[in-house]
């Protein structure tokens, strides 16, 4: 794998950006799919923010300092053009997040690309129901298994105040399942 900074530097050259953005799409495509796809839910849906996702990156990386590291900028375009989508989604469908986090839970069953049981199937439940930044810190937490440090620089949040969020998605999410 070629190291982080050299990487930023052939992104940055004309004669090299091509061939190097290539190795960053295969580098990081499964990893942001997957972050991407627990917010939005829909893999129709996961493919257009990721593409989206890329575009920003690609469009915006002259921009980028060094000041974080390379995937936790990364990770933060993605999560901000995932938010984005649902509240367009909601706004285009005259509905709340909620109501389409509702429709698109509904979905998830008949999704050919959700291979999870019931169980994998009332976690996702549980999960939608969480307030925004509870989820976004519950699935970097518990399916991401990022360092709270790596949350703070995506979510540009304190440690201590994602240590509490996650504290209380975890409490909400074993009372959603008791309940279900």
């Amino acid at each position: 794998m070629i190291a982080e900074e050299v990487l930023v530097l052939q992104l940055k050259q004309e004669g090299t950006r091509s061939k190097a953005f290539e190795i960053l799409v295969n580098t990081y495509k499964e990893q942001l799919y997957w972050h991407i796809r627990r917010i939005v839910l829909d893999h129709d849906h996961t493919d257009d923010v990721l593409q989206n996702t890329f575009i920003k990156v690609f469009r915006n990386i002259e921009g980028f300092k060094g000041e974080s590291k390379l995937y936790t900028w990364m990770y933060r375009i993605a999560t901000n053009e995932a938010l984005r989508f649902l509240k367009l989604e909601a706004q285009k469908l005259k509905i709340s997040n909620e109501e389409l986090m509702d429709y698109t839970l509904g979905n998830l069953k008949a999704d050919v690309y959700f291979d999870g049981d019931e169980i994998q199937l009332r976690l996702q439940q549980a999960i939608a129901k969480l307030p925004e930044k509870q989820k976004l810190v519950f699935n970097m937490k518990y399916f991401q298994e990022l360092k709270y440090e790596e949350i703070s620089e995506i979510l540009e949040t304190s440690v201590g105040g994602l240590k509490a969020s996650y504290h209380l998605a975890t409490k909400k999410i074993e009372a959603y399942l008791r309940e279900h």
